[in-house]
């Protein structure tokens, strides 16, 4: 299934040591110009979601919505998890990928997709 493999591939990431998890440390990946690409989950809060769009608007990184809390914190192998930043650019091209063939080109930060 699609969704497993995005999910396998985010924990490669973080055995690789490539990943950001949790909403600060995601926050300080972005804004200090590390973050590849942003995933947040799908159950965030919208106030959640906002403040991540805006901010990878503003520097200029990849963001999508993808599975629930738990889902994304198994992966990183912690109990649930918001958000996650992945620092890899080779990775991160890897996943937007896979998610990107998942939705037909559902971009969050408003590349393809109209707000």
């Amino acid at each position: 299934m699609k969704r497993d493999s995005v999910l396998s591939l985010i924990g490669i990431a973080k055995k690789a040591g490539k990943i950001a998890a949790g909403e600060f440390q995601t926050e300080h990946a972005v804004k200090s110009g590390k973050a590849s690409l942003v995933i947040i989950s799908e159950e965030a809060s919208e106030n959640t979601k906002k403040k991540f769009r805006n901010m990878c608007a503003f520097y200029e990184v990849p963001i999508f919505c993808y599975g629930t809390k738990d889902a994304l914190g198994a992966a990183v192998g912690c109990e649930f998890r918001a958000s996650i930043a992945v620092t890899d650019a080779g990775l991160s091209q890897s996943l937007e990928k896979k998610i990107v063939s998942m939705r037909d080109g559902g971009y969050e930060n408003g590349k393809n997709q109209s707000s």
